[in-house]
């Protein structure tokens, strides 16, 4: 069942932005001058997972010419936020990039690291392909699912303010233009990829305007596209189901705060967000591919740090770029190496070191 999935996964996810998208970055697969792409090695493990991605793309033979950028240590008034503007406008020229991980102080009363990235570069939708791993055993074998959750609004607006002491209030945010963006794209992707459904994820039922608005711009989409199911799951019952049988969904699309929701508990699904990919899409053709887990300064600089996520999300950065045998061979020698079980890093039950997991990915190209 596992190798079947993987199967459909490699196909399905062959192109991450369709060529019907107007503000798609088109290259070409048999690239041989260096494309430039910009890589944020980000804080913690994510130096060292970064430098992973660095050596098996150096093995691949991949054409990527890397720009690195670092997260400054004071804040940058143009952004309010730790990164620099010279970073930002390093994405939107290169229109493509890869992110490890990145801290945000909490309670420091600056910007999200993340919340500018994805406010600042326009990244309205994150696709989080779900997946099982062949030979990694997890309490279900048969996950093949994506999550595409609204980027820019919702409660991550970050509008908060203190009505009286003691009072505050956040601003959920949700307008019509973000939403049709969004269930397009989410409805196009499933077309795209012979996906056979779209669940639009709510809580209309309490939140009437703001969820009720969501919904009603995915009906709108929906219309257009009748070869799609649709249906409509409230966001406490989609995670009861997604638990009793992730199968049940295909792709799920949702606003801000309840798709970090849903897309953390389906990592948790096959094994956690070690093996999960994630891409952002910008608007003008911009994709920003990135590992979803955190810094773990615990283990920073202890080799200890599984690259995976961080690796698959580089493959999805590769199929954006349309450079497919590259991540095919590179998303097959990874799965290989965890499917063999010889060289798995801790989180995954093993002992191998993060070098370790790396030479045997190489060894597999």
């Amino acid at each position: 069942m596992a190798s079947q999935i993987l199967r459909r996964v490699i196909r399905g996810h062959s192109i991450l932005s369709t060529s019907s998208n107007p503000n798609r970055a088109f290259f070409s697969s048999a690239a041989t001058t260096p494309i430039k792409a910009t890589l944020f090695p980000g804080d913690g493990i994510g130096p060292e997972i970064a430098e992973s991605v660095k050596q098996v793309f150096k093995e691949a033979d991949v054409p990527i010419e890397w720009e690195e950028h670092y997260v400054g240590k004071e804040i940058d008034p143009r952004t309010q936020s730790f990164l620099t503007w010279e970073s930002l406008e390093a994405v939107r020229r290169n229109c493509v990039g890869l992110k490890g991980p990145m801290a945000t102080p909490i309670g420091k009363g600056h910007r999200s690291l993340n919340l500018t990235l994805r406010k600042e570069l326009n990244l309205y939708a994150n696709v989080r392909p779900c997946y099982s791993l062949p030979g990694y055993k997890t309490r279900y074998d048969d996950v093949d699912l994506i999550t595409i959750r609204e980027n820019t609004e919702g409660e991550y607006s970050g509008l908060e303010h203190q009505v009286v002491r003691g009072v505050v209030e956040s601003l959920k945010i949700i307008t019509r233009q973000a939403s049709l963006r969004v269930a397009e794209y989410a409805f196009h992707y499933a077309k795209a990829r012979g996906r056979e459904r779209v669940s639009a994820i709510h809580k209309a039922n309490i939140m009437q305007k703001t969820d009720g608005l969501f919904l009603k711009c995915c009906r709108e989409v929906a219309e257009k596209y009748p070869e799609i199911q649709y249906e409509e799951v409230v966001i406490d019952n989609c995670c009861m189901m997604l638990v009793k049988n992730p199968s049940l969904f295909d792709v799920l699309v949702m606003p801000n705060l309840y798709g970090d929701i849903i897309s953390d508990l389906c990592a948790g699904l096959i094994g956690g967000l070690g093996l999960t990919p994630s891409c952002n899409i910008g608007e003008g053709g911009i994709a920003l591919a990135e590992a979803v887990h955190g810094s773990a300064p615990d283990i920073a600089g202890k080799n200890m740090a599984n690259p995976t996520a961080l690796l698959l999300s580089s493959v999805m950065m590769l199929r954006h770029l349309e450079l497919y045998d590259k991540a095919d061979k590179i998303q097959n020698a990874i799965m290989t190496t965890i499917g063999e079980g010889k060289f798995r890093t801790v989180d995954l039950g093993g002992t191998a070191s993060t070098s370790d997991f790396t030479k045997a990915v190489c060894d597999h190209l």
